[in-house]
């Protein structure tokens, strides 16, 4: 079946659910694109607080998941929680705008992380309830597309404004307001909640007989996505990277729409494979790119290396993230789904705050390489738990 008719088939739902992403990640990423930038230039902070402020913000919208997650499948309903996960995500893009200290910075992007730990888990369970089994894996990785091409339309219209206004920070997150906005609306009315969902009897997922039904599978799943997150710290240090090049403040966002691009490009596609392809070598394949990310970004900051190495880090998200998303699905009982993501989430999240602070840290004390350097070695741990997975179990079996 050719990929025209693949998307064709998947429900309108889908689709809309992309766009409410894709908006909503041209004003998040016009923010985040310079928010680093920012907060060392304007603010004058260093890489440590940088990491903190990340890993904070990151970790805390992973954590919220679980209660929103847990929440979705209690009441048998998504939408609600996703459309005021989007409200709030879209009041805070203003505060960026008048933001004059680290502490004024940090409580914007707690907030606006807030608002995104609330929508994410509902949203995914959402797709999962939309979507027709044999399309799962190509259902996320269209919405994930949509959300990614939002992601780099976001930096480069960061971009384009910082030439424009002349590197004014203030002005250009102004203008992230609008699209915020748009997907608070698309999603309040242009997404219909499956009839199915709603009128599902209500069941506290939190009783210790339903969370025994997420088994051994799952929690592997929860395990290997934990190793992964530590290998993969905040993107703001990516742009960090870039600025090390000698880039102008302008053009860095650039950096970020490299990547997105390349992950926009490899989500669908590397989705759609995941229907019909080992996950667990499709994951390892992921794994192995994201160590060649870390070693390129490690060894030298020349823009053209790290264009490089940026490239390779959108590759892997892009065969991984949706990845994930389909083996939590294909793993969890249909009516915990929002709980599976929920868990899930709160495992990377606690890993994200961990990596970020340690990248930071590490970036301050030994150098940006070595930053790098420790996300290679924890890529490399996570494949060799993947490798090995088969191994142990038939030696746990045996015993």
């Amino acid at each position: 079946m050719s990929s025209d008719r693949t998307t064709q088939r998947l429900p309108s739902g889908i689709w809309l659910l992309g766009f409410v992403s894709l908006f909503m990640d041209v004003s998040s990423e016009v923010i985040h694109s310079l928010l680093p930038l920012f907060m060392v230039t304007a603010l004058g902070t260093n890489t440590t607080a940088v990491g903190i402020v990340e890993g904070l913000a990151e970790s805390l919208a992973l954590i919220v998941k679980v209660f929103s997650g847990t929440l979705s499948d209690y009441l048998g309903k998504r939408k609600a929680l996703a459309v005021f996960g989007y409200s709030l995500g879209a009041m805070t893009k203003p505060l960026f705008a008048i933001a004059t200290s680290l502490g004024m910075v940090l409580t914007a992007r707690l907030m606006d992380r807030i608002g995104k730990g609330i929508r994410g888990a509902p949203r995914d369970a959402l797709v999962a309830d939309i979507a027709p089994p044999h399309l799962r894996g190509a259902a996320f990785g269209l919405r994930q597309t949509l959300d990614t091409i939002g992601a780099f339309l976001g930096p480069l219209l960061a971009a384009g404004l910082m030439w424009l206004w002349a590197d004014d920070f203030r002005a250009v997150f102004w203008v992230a307001v609008i699209p915020g906005i748009l997907s608070v609306v698309l999603l309040s009315f242009g997404v219909q909640e499956p009839a199915t969902r709603q009128d599902r009897g209500r069941v506290n997922p939190i009783r210790w007989e339903n969370l025994t039904h997420l088994g051994a599978a799952y929690w592997w799943v929860v395990g290997i996505g934990t190793i992964f997150t530590l290998a993969r710290f905040s993107e703001a240090f990516l742009v960090l990277r870039a600025q090390q090049g000698g880039i102008p403040l302008a053009l860095i966002p650039l950096i970020m729409v490299a990547m997105n691009l390349v992950y926009a490009g490899s989500a669908y596609p590397f989705g759609k494979l995941s229907d019909r392809m080992s996950h667990t070598k499709l994951l390892v394949i992921g794994l192995i790119v994201l160590i060649g990310a870390d070693l390129v970004l490690a060894i030298y900051d020349h823009w053209s290396i790290v264009l490089l190495g940026v490239c390779l880090w959108g590759l892997h998200m892009g065969i991984t993230q949706g990845l994930l998303s389909t083996m939590i699905v294909d793993t969890a009982p249909a009516d915990l789904r929002g709980t599976a993501f929920g868990l899930f989430n709160l495992a990377s999240g606690l890993a994200m705050l961990i990596a970020s602070v340690l990248a930071g840290l590490l970036w301050d004390q030994l150098g940006s390489s070595v930053t790098f350097y420790a996300g290679a070695v924890f890529s490399a741990l996570a494949t060799f738990v993947v490798v090995m997975r088969p191994v142990l179990a038939r030696t746990i079996h045996t015993h």
